[in-house]
């Protein structure tokens, strides 16, 4: 069945991790999430512990990090997905940690354990050396999780500023999965309303794209009249084995397969104000292969080794990582990772 994706327009949720009292805001705000959501009182006490043993995890033993609290659509239940990530010391055996008794500071060791309990999905990246990234998901009520889609983005405003002027959007199109990923011109409120045009024309559920190429010229003209931005579109096809991508301005895109990055062509422009003859390119989708999106905030020049093993792991883990090491303080940054429906892990 075809069927778009909700995006998350904006991920303002980002809450800093520096001392061990940002337990406590982190719990507040998870549980007035879960309020408004309309999740029964007993689950937000469980979402609220939860968080509280996802925050001081993060202070207590990866040295201090951030954490990201969104509202997310799980099959057609609203849902909440926490991010949490660190820079720390990383975990040799995520399976050991996670065990009840297991610590390394001299502490009961229940905290991952407690998570894995009270969450309905959790997913953990580690590398030693380089820090964890934690992904927990929670429902109104404790039933099976629908499977984590194979494609997640995050973004991140630029520090000072409350609105993002990044922003994606994911699609399903049969067995073809589409990723978007729009960075409005500048920063603030202005920025942020060009690229929400832009996934309004992406998302459009009555017009679904014939390709790349044409997905841009409607998000083109959606952003006529707006600041205006860079724009790449994706389109994983499994069935053919091919990533077709257009994209015009400063957006850059990848295929990761194994240790091998291949960079993925953009044009010069800015959608909604000038663009030049607009050329979709295909690329090898090899399976297991990732395909990721993002924004100048971020620095283009990781290589796929610096993702290790992370491939292997949720789209939302690889996301969460290359924000946390690549992503710049002085610009609006975004990341989307997208699966082809099927791939081998």
């Amino acid at each position: 069945m075809d069927a778009v994706i909700p995006p998350r327009v904006e991920d303002v949720a980002w809450i800093p991790l520096d001392d061990p009292s940002a337990a406590g805001g982190s719990r507040r705000a998870a549980e007035k999430l879960a309020e408004q959501l309309g999740f029964p009182e007993s689950r937000v006490a469980e979402v609220g512990l939860a968080v509280t043993e996802i925050a001081t995890n993060v202070v207590r033993h990866g040295g201090g990090g951030a954490l990201l609290l969104r509202a997310v659509h799980l099959d057609r239940t609203g849902g909440i997905e926490v991010v949490a990530v660190d820079a720390g010391p990383g975990m040799t055996d995520v399976p050991a940690s996670s065990r009840d008794g297991h610590s390394t500071r001299g502490s009961l060791g229940v905290g991952l354990g407690t998570i894995g309990r009270l969450a309905d999905d959790l997913d953990i990246g580690s590398r030693p050396g380089r820090g964890t990234v934690l992904v927990a998901r929670f429902r109104p009520l404790r039933d099976d999780l629908p499977p984590v889609p194979d494609a997640a983005g995050i973004t991140r405003a630029l520090s000072g500023e409350q609105l993002c002027g990044d922003a994606y959007a994911l699609r399903e199109e049969g067995s073809r999965l589409w990723l978007m990923l729009c960075d409005g011109a500048g920063h603030g409120p202005l920025a942020a309303a060009a690229a929400r045009e832009a996934v309004r024309a992406f998302a459009e559920p009555e017009r679904p794209p014939a390709g790349p190429v044409d997905a841009l010229r409607a998000i083109h003209g959606a952003m006529s009249g707006t600041r205006g931005g860079a724009v790449a579109v994706a389109e994983l096809d499994p069935d053919a084995g091919l990533v077709r991508f257009a994209g015009v301005g400063n957006v850059a895109g990848a295929v990761v397969s194994g240790t091998t990055k291949r960079s993925m062509i953009s044009v010069g422009g800015i959608a909604g104000y000038r663009v030049p003859t607009l050329r979709a390119y295909d690329y090898p989708l090899p399976p297991g292969a990732v395909v990721v999106l993002h924004s100048d905030g971020v620095r283009p020049r990781w290589r796929a080794e610096d993702l290790g093993p992370l491939p292997r792991r949720s789209p939302v883990i690889v996301a969460a990582a290359l924000l946390r090491d690549e992503g710049v303080r002085q610009d609006d940054a975004s990341v989307v990772v997208g699966r082809a429906p099927g791939a081998d892990r």
